[in-house]
Parts: structure tokens; sequence; C-alpha cells
């Protein structure tokens, strides 16, 4: 990593009072040392820090994304009740699900509309919304 990605991923660990841990560091590294939004799997950000010649597990993959959602960092996107995408852009807005290769971007917000919500029942409030609009190449 340089400099500027380890400042981003320490401050960005931080931020949330995370212990910069070395295997938080790598994985925060991958995930915002760029400066910019991603939708990962476990499996895909394993994969990179393999790549990037980074020794962690995938249990430990799966323990710090989770340890990343618990502090607010990134939010946990479901689709098909199985598979699991984690996102670094905590605003609220839309994804689009590319069906034919199994990945996750963001939509333009600005474009949906949401109209009318059903009234949560008694004893419940709505806590957020999320929207996964499934795509298909043609």
């Amino acid at each position: 990593m340089t400099e500027i990605e380890t400042q981003r991923s320490s401050d960005w660990l931080a931020g949330a009072g995370l212990r910069p841990t070395r295997q938080r560091m790598t994985l925060a590294g991958l995930l915002v040392g760029d400066g910019q939004d991603r939708h990962v799997t476990a499996e895909s950000l394993f994969e990179a820090a393999s790549n990037a010649g980074e020794k962690v597990s995938l249990a430990t993959v799966y323990n710090t994304l989770r340890a990343f959602c618990d502090a607010g960092l990134v939010r946990e996107i479901t689709v098909d009740g199985s598979k699991s995408y984690f996102d670094t852009n905590m605003t609220d807005h839309p994804h689009f699900y590319w069906e034919d290769s199994a990945t996750l971007t963001d939509a333009p917000a600005e474009e949906l509309e949401i109209c009318k919500l059903p009234i949560a029942p008694a004893g419940a409030e709505i806590a957020s919304v999320d929207v996964v609009i499934r795509l298909r190449r043609t």
C-alpha cells in the first residue's frame, strides 16, 4: 500500500473506532485505499488479498467484513437470500444486480422514485428499504 492508501485505510478504521490490526489494514486498503467505493463478496476480497500477496484466511475475511458491517463501515446487500455483497458506499442508493456476471453496481439514486411504502405492522418500524434491480443483458 502507498502512504496515502495506508493513511486512508487507517483513518477509515479509526473513524469507526476499530483497532488497525494487520488484517483489518490489509482488507481496508483493498476496500477504500484508492478512495473509490466498491461492492465485494468475501470471496472476491479474499482473492484480491491473495493476488496482492497478503496472507489472510477466508474465515478472517468473513469475520473482518462482519466487524466492518457492525461498525457501520460497509453495508451488506443480500441477493437471492444467499449471496452477500459488501458496499463501501454508505449513502442510501439502489443497486443493479447483473445476472450474467453476478456483480452488483450502484444505480442512479436520482432516477428512483418510491411513492408509497406499506404501513409497518403494529410494534414495528421500517428500518430501511433496499432496492436491487436485476438486469439481464439482451
